[in-house]
């Protein structure tokens, strides 16, 4: 049973690690693309635009558009992601609310 409940908890912490993994990727991003931003759609005014961001899809950059998005709660603030130069490589940091 002690066996059993020990590789468990293994398991939790070693999934939770990989969870936080972090991908570096050797090639620079490409410069980001200028989007002309829509207008805020009538039916949601307080929406906030997230701009869009390349991803790296195993093999190469693909852009990912930008978008509007309900807030989590009333003033919060989108910050967004970004490739972050570490180590001889670009390591992605995910956009967030603040």
């Amino acid at each position: 049973m002690k066996k059993q409940i020990l590789i468990s908890a293994l398991g939790m912490v070693l999934l939770g690690s990989a969870a936080q993994a972090q991908v570096v990727i050797r090639v620079g991003p490409p410069a980001p693309i200028v989007e002309a931003v829509p207008p805020i759609p009538h039916e949601h005014p307080d929406w906030v635009w997230q701009p869009g961001y390349h991803r790296w899809d195993g093999g190469r950059y693909v852009w990912v558009p930008g978008t509007y998005v309900q807030p989590p709660h009333h003033g919060a603030r989108w910050v967004p992601g970004h490739w972050d130069h570490r180590g001889g490589g670009y390591v992605w940091i995910e956009g967030r609310w603040r």
